[in-house]
């Protein structure tokens, strides 16, 4: 029987079909532009191989592709009917998530982990800030996705990709220099690593390193094509680099290539939020606002998500529509989130019409009224998912409204109480 990179075996003769749904694997796993083609070709090769066109499905999900992801999801579950345990168990894991199922989705993948440890496909979608376990809502999230990955490590230690996702996990909860170790043995193994490239610039950001970082990326970005999928948020990375080593033409110019809407080809998901984080983190470092361009995302994010649903991009799209003046329009979002919180649909809570309420405070120029509601918010917006550098920008509002109150002494403490990192706080009048 056929295997795949990890020794499993597969319900395919066809050696072209297995050979290429081993590669497309490793680009989803890698985020290496290729993806969709590998997986195309294992499915010509063999139309009944359920396990390429799961992958397949995962893949056009990540592309933002929801009606062709759940197509191939579809023929996939056809097709498990007539597999193995493994693969059926397998399949059904992967499907749930695409089917709009997540809790359901992270006990299948528990379950089949539990047999089958070694199958990454399946335990990838609950991995990063983003995955199953990220965008759960839950407070402890980070301690839990270090777990879940460590029940995995007798398994998978000497993989890249393990390696990769699970030195993010570390870095998220604080153990940097183990993290740096773990991500620097991964992309030995595998340099062309997107996913481990981002993790690496995640690293060197919560250790201050923002000249290593940025040096960094601008030696391994040019190796990645534009097409893949981690590029334009790499790009966010670089511009937000740029910004805090206080080269603003820099900065500016990463964002109108690479991040804006237009500039960035990526997922919505990345385009919505990246842009507006960018737009407001400069203003917050002592940049101008400039109108057209908040308008530009606001437009984005209202047309690629005319409901909330999703606490992170909720939080940006409050934050667009604050910073685009759309007073109307951000009182009747917020009074949205509230409902669904009360309601028991979101997952994270009421932290997010609770943000929301502060950044628009913050953006009438009240500051106690915005240091009212960030300051008890801030431990809770672990719940909105992303990562830790990403939800400083609360924390940066919050330093900032300290500031503009006058308050210059709790701006201090609320950076003294950092134990486990040290990013830099490109906050205007910070270091006055």
């Amino acid at each position: 029987m056929l295997l795949d990179r990890y020794g499993l075996p597969l319900s395919t003769t066809s050696t072209a079909a297995r050979d290429a749904y081993v590669a497309g694997v490793d680009c989803l796993l890698s985020a290496a532009h290729g993806d969709l083609a590998h997986l195309a070709r294992a499915v010509e090769a063999d139309p009944d191989f359920a396990l390429a066109h799961v992958a397949l499905a995962r893949a056009r999900f990540l592309m933002a592709d929801v009606p062709g992801a759940r197509q191939s999801a579809a023929r996939a579950r056809e097709l498990a009917l007539k597999l193995t345990p493994r693969e059926q168990s397998h399949v059904d894991a992967l499907c749930l998530a695409l089917e709009g199922k997540p809790v359901d989705s992270l006990a299948a993948t528990r379950a089949h982990l539990a047999q089958h440890p070694r199958d990454a496909m399946v335990a990838s979608p609950a991995t990063g800030v983003f995955g199953l376990i990220g965008f759960s809502g839950r407070q402890g999230r980070e301690p839990e996705q270090v777990e879940f990955l460590e029940a995995l490590k007798p398994h998978l230690a000497d993989d890249w990709w393990f390696q990769g996702v699970y030195a993010f996990a570390l870095e998220e909860s604080g153990r940097l220099d183990e993290a740096l170790d773990l991500i620097e043995r991964s992309m030995a193994k595998n340099p062309k690593n997107a996913h481990g490239a981002h993790i690496m610039a995640h690293v060197l950001y919560e250790q201050g390193e923002d000249r290593a970082a940025l040096d960094y990326l601008d030696t391994w970005l040019p190796t990645y094509p534009r097409e893949g999928l981690m590029h334009c948020h790499i790009s966010w990375h670089v511009a937000l680099f740029a910004l805090m080593l206080g080269d603003g033409d820099r900065a500016w110019q990463v964002y109108q290539a690479q991040v804006h809407p237009g500039g960035a080809w990526g997922p919505a998901l990345n385009v919505a939020t990246d842009a507006a984080a960018f737009l407001w983190r400069a203003e917050l470092a002592g940049h101008g606002r400039k109108p057209s361009l908040w308008n530009e995302v606001h437009a984005y994010g209202q047309k690629s998500f005319p409901k909330p649903g999703i606490a992170f991009v909720d939080v940006h799209r409050a934050l667009a529509s604050v910073a685009a003046g759309d007073r109307e329009g951000i009182a009747a979002y917020v009074a949205e989130l509230e409902q669904r919180a009360a309601s028991g649909r979101s997952p994270a809570g009421d932290v997010v019409p609770r943000l929301a309420n502060g950044l628009a405070a913050y953006g009438d120029g009240d500051w106690a009224k915005s240091i009212a509601v960030l300051e008890p918010a801030l431990a809770e917006t672990v719940r909105i998912g992303g990562s830790r550098a990403q939800r400083d920008l609360i924390e940066n509002t919050l330093i900032a409204a300290y500031l503009k109150a006058g308050r210059d002494a709790d701006a201090r403490r609320l950076l003294q109480a950092h134990t486990d990192r040290r990013p830099s706080v490109p906050v205007a009048g910070l270091a006055a």
